[in-house]
């Protein structure tokens, strides 16, 4: 059973609701440790000062912000106490707005908010206000002396919270070396076809568990057979020959494929 990593109610208005906060993503990865080649031991980090050419230990340690090369701005663990958030424990509710005003390049991480024996009721009232609605509260949490900007939807009738990045944190896109293409002609019968393409590959619905992280899954295999004690020869990957690539030819091939696979399919 998950265990929660927050808990605190949702400020609605007047109304508060108990809830318990739970990760909702279990993001997976293979990671590997650093050994020494020769005894397999593991190689340890040590905190060193390349000034004084020792080890040095961690209460000699202090906070340094670069303002510049070799230049820091050290600061006190007491000097940021005062600016911490104070733990509320509390959700906050802003404002509310549709789901499809909020670029999804703000959202962070998401969280089940679940409630208690105490708060079903007032949990579901809001669970279905935004459901009905068909929109989002944007709220403001503090957790681990950080404050979170948010947004609380409700999915299968479950509250959940996205964390957000604040403005400043999205880079713009305006800030990027991106070709304008004013000279770059789209002729109709390419955006025909385009568009062919996209009809051609559009589903119904999404559906997440056709999806697998393959090289995840090829390298678990190889850890697998290597802990089992086989031995194993990796081939080499053949590297194609660079084509010069006909956009609209390539769009037809694409649109035949794509409808090839779907009428494959739909025999299946």
């Amino acid at each position: 059973m998950p265990r929660p990593i927050w808990s605190g109610s949702i400020s609605f208005g007047l109304v508060n609701v108990p809830v318990k906060l739970f990760t909702a993503q279990s993001p997976k990865d293979v990671r590997f440790n650093q050994l020494h080649g020769p005894d397999h031991s593991r190689v340890r980090m040590k905190r060193f000062c390349e000034v004084e050419n020792v080890e040095i230990p961690f209460d000699e340690i202090v906070k340094g912000y670069e303002i510049g090369p070799d230049q820091y701005v050290v600061v006190d663990p007491k000097e940021l106490e005062e600016f911490d958030p104070k733990a509320t424990h509390t959700i906050d509710i802003e404002e509310f707005v549709h789901l499809d005003q909020i670029d999804p390049i703000y959202f962070e991480r998401a969280y089940y908010l679940v409630p208690d024996e105490r708060s079903a009721k007032p949990y579901r009232l809001l669970a279905e206000a935004l459901a009905d609605s068909d929109k989002v509260a944007i709220a403001k949490f503090v957790m681990r002396t950080k404050q979170y900007l948010c947004a609380v939807r409700v999915v299968d009738g479950v509250l959940v919270l996205n964390t957000m990045l604040y403005d400043d944190e999205v880079v713009d896109a305006a800030d990027l070396d991106i070709p304008a293409g004013d000279d770059v002609e789209v002729t109709e019968r390419e955006l025909k076809m385009a568009r062919q393409l996209v009809d051609s590959l559009t589903v119904d619905a999404f559906e997440p568990d056709k999806f697998t992280d393959e090289y995840r899954a090829r390298v678990m295999e190889l850890i697998e057979a290597k802990a089992a004690g086989e031995v194993v020869v990796a081939r080499a990957a053949e590297s194609e020959p660079t084509k010069v690539v006909d956009l609209l030819a390539a769009l037809e091939a694409s649109v035949a494929a794509a409808k090839e696979a779907k009428k494959t399919k739909a025999e299946a």
